[in-house]
């Protein structure tokens, strides 16, 4: 036992001092090893030449510049627009033409249209005088024709007997029109006055009226008169009455005048079809002055005051807005081709109807008029057709698609992206802006 324990314990010593041996000699080797590692990584890195590596970096910047490239010229034909400005041609003017019209002309001669509107106005001023005064009753009829289909002209101061005894004389002079298709008897109102002043010619209650020049004639018992529903016959009077001066009556008829032109002015405005003008100049009021006091109506009121009434009629001559500027572009401007053209200051113009004092506005048929003033002639541009002209065309043929059209002055071409070279083809990318005169 103790020979084989002795032996074991010189084994066991020497195999601890192999080991130590052992474990000392990857640490002495460890750098050879590594060193010969990092020699093998280095000359896998040296495998490619230089030139070889510059090249493949200089290849992938190609790609990328190309993908980009593409990606902008891939973003414009999506995405690109053009925007045109264009300026339209035009032509200034200093009018001073005399031109001539006939009523609802279709064809040939320049027309006009006639706006007649009726109404009346009131002002109650205070009393500052007396005197004796005669005053005559008016009131408002019906006249209704069972006569015949024809039109029946009454003049001015056409006499009517009163179922009341009394006589009245027609304020204007008055169509009566026919009885139509239907059988329905022709109907116009109009203003009347009494042939004498005086209360006896009031009345509160409703008349039936002859008209005394039909006596002895079929027209007589067919052409009937009434009081048009709802009025009375009023105003009449003889006696002692407040007054006014001349100076003060003067001023509140031109004051009535003017309340009842700018009243009938307005209620004309919505009359006036589309596409017509009327002038400032062009409207025309036959109402009361001082002068011809049928169509002025005086009541004295019982706190000392009076009321003026004033019955007048509005005429407005129209004319079409198109028509009258293709002329005025026709007569001030050489070679003319009838082109679409417009005068953004129209309205501004000088109106002057020739003799109107002496202009009957009732059976006006031809008028002679002047119009004066600085007219700026525009021409106007079909924007469809301008832009169906320019899609898909390439950028350099723009100049060349505007000389096309005589209408256009100048324009300027935007494209949104700068690498554009052509026009979008499709009418949503295209926006025309014009740019007219006011």
């Amino acid at each position: 036992m103790p020979k084989y324990l002795l032996e074991d314990m010189v084994k066991a010593k020497r195999e601890r001092q192999f080991t130590k041996e052992i474990k000392k000699e990857p640490k002495e080797k460890a750098p050879k090893i590594i060193t010969q590692i990092r020699q093998e990584r280095s000359k896998e890195k040296n495998i490619l030449p230089d030139d070889t590596k510059s090249r493949s970096r200089y290849m992938l910047w190609f790609i990328a510049a190309i993908s980009a490239v593409f990606c902008l010229f891939a973003l414009s034909f999506l995405f690109g627009k053009a925007e045109i400005s264009v300026n339209p041609k035009t032509e200034d003017l200093v009018l001073n033409e005399n031109l001539t019209a006939v009523k609802d002309s279709t064809n040939g001669p320049l027309s006009f249209d006639l706006v007649v509107i009726a109404g009346t106005a009131n002002k109650t001023i205070q009393a500052t005088a007396e005197k004796n005064v005669a005053i005559k009753a008016t009131g408002t009829v019906l006249i209704f024709n069972t006569f015949s289909s024809s039109a029946q002209p009454l003049a001015v101061d056409t006499r009517l007997e009163g179922s009341n005894g009394k006589m009245y004389k027609t304020l204007t002079k008055t169509i009566v029109p026919g009885i139509s298709k239907d059988g329905t008897p022709g109907q116009v109102e109009v203003g009347i006055y009494g042939s004498v002043a005086g209360e006896d010619y009031n009345s509160d209650t409703p008349l039936d009226f002859t008209i005394i020049g039909f006596k002895g004639t079929p027209k007589y018992s067919k052409i009937k008169v009434r009081s048009k529903p709802g009025t009375n016959i009023t105003g009449g009077f003889v006696g002692l009455a407040p007054d006014i001066t001349d100076a003060d009556k003067s001023a509140a008829i031109a004051d009535l005048n003017n309340t009842l032109k700018a009243k009938l002015l307005q209620k004309a405005a919505g009359q006036i079809p589309g596409g017509f003008i009327l002038f400032k100049d062009a409207v025309f009021l036959s109402a009361g002055s001082a002068d011809n006091e049928p169509n002025i109506s005086f009541t004295n009121n019982k706190d000392n005051s009076m009321t003026l009434t004033d019955n007048g009629t509005l005429y407005g001559i129209l004319f079409n807005e198109q028509k009258l500027t293709q002329k005025i572009a026709q007569d001030n401007i050489d070679k003319y081709d009838g082109a679409d053209v417009y005068i953004p200051n129209i309205r501004g113009l000088t109106f002057s109807l020739s003799n109107k004092d002496n202009v009957s506005f009732n059976d006006l048929q031809n008028i002679d008029f002047n119009l004066s003033g600085p007219a700026k002639i525009t021409w106007k541009l079909d924007t469809n057709k301008f832009t169906a002209d320019l899609l898909g065309k390439p950028k350099k043929d723009f100049n060349q698609i505007l000389s096309r059209y005589a209408n256009i002055d100048s324009a300027v071409l935007k494209l949104s992206f700068p690498w554009m070279q052509s026009i979008p083809d499709k009418t949503k990318g295209i926006k025309v802006i014009v740019n007219y005169p006011e």
